[in-house]
């Protein structure tokens, strides 16, 4: 039996991710993600275009300490009309601390007219020349070859010409770009298996953008044509549309049995495991919302809602799941909904670990309930720690350690001590707990900010218990228009152990909307504490 090949995985997150609108890494940040990207199991990881910005230019100063990945710098060839020697751009690049250098280079004649306005023989000179001064100086070098493919159907001699070059001047890796994303997986697979006739698939690359929704679709194309380095991002940044998303590649090289038998990649199935901790904190640190329905990593991934396919799940997880969600730390989810049978339910509360009777007549009561509920604009499928307390109070596992006699809240604007004029919320909070009364006031920058306050300030024999706990996140939204438009409120909230919940609310004033959710996260609070009644 033959060995498996090796496939190359290339991230270039921190250079063309970083182009992806609204995208802006610090160099802390940079050199975080490179760090991750390197436990990950990447094999080349390119930090940035050194010279083209002081936080490249920073991050190019010293090599970080990875342990498997090839710290990769970015760059153009020389400029046309300059020497090798004298062109302060290449200089910068071939200075840079870095393994592994990736020269951008026009393959295609168009381009070279037009964008360059040189000759096709310059062009291939420079190529050749910046590659030379690379390889002399020690570095691996790769070159992309920038519109690879609309440049081969334009003049396929040309394109072969810049690739072969690239190859004879001593790239390790010459790497075919899609640049525009408009080529089509066929055209790719096509393209690519005319490529490694004349450079070695073993040395041949590829980098797909995702204009046409296609470019991880065209990224295993090449690889069946021969490539064997993949270019792309963590959850598909890049410009315009984006890059071929690594998120997506990496799982179905490892998983997709006409990959995995062929090939090896260096993330490892322990490592795989973590790719879904990787995407998130990668929009964590960017603060964008991820994308709940990304294949193998979004939330939405491996989630079942309705009662039928719930209770095939049950029965056999591969009724409705291509793969094992934890082999990339994604994990199986049954929400419970207006579309949801006893099979959801009894699946969710499997998920929570409170215990029934399959037979209890509650349970028909509380799916009845759910949807019920969720008829009058309760989302329960967003909202765990409200789902966890309906269902154990429908079945009577839930004790009533308070009860809220009476809240209050007004809100007025007076002038502070400097002689600003400012906005202040004044909330009131009555409570029994266990016969006795206790009162909280509190002030708040909004009338939502003083009921968590006051609420969560004496809650008497149970205050220890939720002194940890804070909100982190709160969203509204109008289920309907008009002035008696009726309100969702969802609230996170995160105790001291760094585990978070949701609750929502709902009504037709969203101050009553918001003091349920709040109510919800405390009494969840006080259950998972496992405060005593």
């Amino acid at each position: 039996m033959t060995s498996p090949d090796i496939i190359r995985i290339f991230d270039t997150t921190l250079r063309d991710g970083a182009q992806t609108n609204g995208v802006d890494f610090t160099l802390q940040d940079k050199q975080v993600i490179a760090g991750m990207l390197d436990a990950l199991g990447i094999d080349y990881v390119e930090g940035g275009y050194p010279g083209a910005n002081p936080t490249d230019t920073e991050f190019f100063s010293r090599k970080p300490a990875f342990d498997h990945a090839r710290f990769t710098a970015f760059g153009m060839t020389r400029r046309p009309g300059r020497s090798a020697s004298n062109d302060p751009g290449l200089a910068g690049i071939l200075e840079a601390k870095a393994d592994a250098i990736c020269f951008v280079a026009k393959s295609s004649a168009y381009q070279v007219r037009v964008a360059l306005e040189t000759t096709n023989e310059e062009n291939l000179a420079s190529i050749r020349d910046s590659v030379a001064a690379a390889k002399a100086i020690g570095r691996e070098v790769m070159v992309d070859c920038e519109h690879f493919f609309d440049g081969y159907k334009e003049n396929r001699d040309y394109a072969l010409a810049c690739a072969t070059a690239a190859y004879q001047a001593g790239a390790r890796w010459v790497v075919l770009c899609d640049t525009n994303g408009g080529t089509m997986p066929h055209e790719i697979e096509t393209i690519v298996a005319d490529v490694v006739t004349q450079v070695p698939g073993a040395h041949v690359g590829i980098h797909a953008h995702n204009d046409t929704e296609q470019a991880v679709a065209n990224s295993l194309a090449a690889v069946r044509a021969g490539a064997r380095q993949i270019q792309g991002t963590l959850n598909g940044l890049g410009e315009r549309c984006g890059n071929a998303n690594l998120c997506s590649l990496i799982p179905t090289l490892k998983l997709k049995q006409e990959f995995a038998e062929k090939f090896e990649i260096g993330v490892t199935t322990e490592k795989m495991a973590t790719l879904m901790k990787v995407s998130r904190t990668l929009d964590d640190m960017l603060n964008r919302a991820p994308n709940r329905h990304a294949a193998y990593v979004g939330e939405s991934a491996f989630v079942t809602k309705t009662g039928i396919h719930a209770s095939a799940v049950m029965k056999d997880p591969q009724t409705y799941e291509h793969v094992l969600p934890e082999t990339v730390g994604n994990h199986r989810k049954v929400l419970v909904s207006d579309q949801a049978g006893r099979s959801n339910v009894m699946a969710e509360l499997d998920r929570a670990g409170i215990v029934y009777d399959k037979t209890d007549p509650r349970l028909t009561r509380l799916v009845e309930e759910l949807k019920e509920r969720e008829a009058a604009g309760f989302a329960y499928e967003s909202a765990n720690a409200s789902f966890d307390l309906l269902a154990r109070r429908t079945l009577g596992k839930v004790p009533e350690y308070f009860k809220v006699e009476q809240f209050d809240v007004n809100v007025e604007q007076r002038y502070n001590a400097n002689g600003q004029r400012v906005t202040v919320a004044l909330a009131v909070v009555k409570v029994d707990v266990d016969g006795e009364h206790l009162i909280s006031a509190a002030e708040g920058n909004g009338p939502v900010n003083a009921l968590d306050v006051a609420l969560r300030k004496d809650l008497g024999k149970y205050q220890k218990y939720i002194d940890g706990l804070k909100l982190i996140d709160y969203r509204v939204r109008i289920l309907n228009g008009g002035t008696e438009a009726v309100t969702r409120v969802l609230i996170e909230s995160e105790d001291e152990t760094g585990e978070s919940w949701t609750t929502v609310g709902v009504s037709p004033n969203i101050i009553d909307a918001s003091f349920q959710a709040l109510m919800d996260s405390v009494f969840y609070k006080l259950v998972k504490s496992g405060a005593p009644a």
